[in-house]
């Protein structure tokens, strides 16, 4: 039995390899990523972290301190699917929970974490989700085909315990129907993505989004 279950994993690793990108079109995704990002005001100073998945099973991902809008390709660095470096260099402090969705979503091989202003202020006046309904730009989600659509987005407590973060965020996901991203509170978002083009679809997506959840919370205001 041990055999049959070590082989299904390294079947499991193997496809999920497959789905990766090459290192140097990995670590470019990421520089664009960054560019384009820091041009919409959405990663500001050195906050935020990208990572792609690669070819080979390990992780591309940001290197700690670095500015995102300035990236260069010794600003991105390997680590393996555990979220351990595997080069003398300090990856995101926030790498096991890039880890934890390829870990979660086989199919997909980008995660974007970023710090707008909307999604910091919106995380901070809602207490558990945020609810999106009934909005044309649903469709651009992967799987939603009808603005008749219900999409939940979770809000967790910030934790600069990141190994305890990450156990919190699997155990909602654990008991939830998948989700496209999830904020944490004050912080930022993260959302995830078959490719790049997919994962910056639903940053977009999901700005678009706050803006109008905040201008319907200003129009209503008395």
């Amino acid at each position: 039995m041990a055999d049959n279950s070590q082989n299904r994993e390294e079947d499991v690793n193997e496809q999920t390899a497959a789905l990766g990108s090459p290192w140097p079109v990995a670590s470019q995704a990421i520089i664009d990523a960054g560019r384009f990002l820091h041009q919409r005001g959405w990663v500001p100073a050195t906050s935020s972290n990208f990572s792609v998945r690669l070819d080979d099973g390990d992780i591309a991902i940001t290197a700690s301190g670095c500015h995102k809008g300035a990236l260069d390709e010794g600003a991105v660095m390997r680590i393996n699917r555990a979220g351990e470096p595997l080069e003398a260099r300090r990856p995101s402090a926030e790498t096991l929970l890039h880890t934890a969705l390829y870990q979660r979503y086989p199919s997909a091989t980008a995660v974007l974490h970023t710090h707008s202003v909307n999604a910091t202020v919106l995380s901070r006046l809602h207490r558990t989700t945020l609810v999106f309904e009934d909005y044309e730009l649903l469709k651009a989600f992967a799987g939603i085909d009808t603005h008749e659509s219900r999409l939940v987005l979770p809000i967790f407590p910030n934790d600069q315990d990141i190994a305890r973060l990450s156990t919190l965020v699997d155990g909602w996901m654990d008991a939830h129907p998948p989700v496209h991203g999830y904020l944490i509170a004050g912080h930022g978002l993260y959302t995830w993505g078959r490719d790049m083009a997919e994962c910056l679809r639903h940053i977009e997506a999901f700005e678009f989004l706050f803006e109008c959840e905040l201008t319907m919370m200003r129009v209503k205001r008395p």
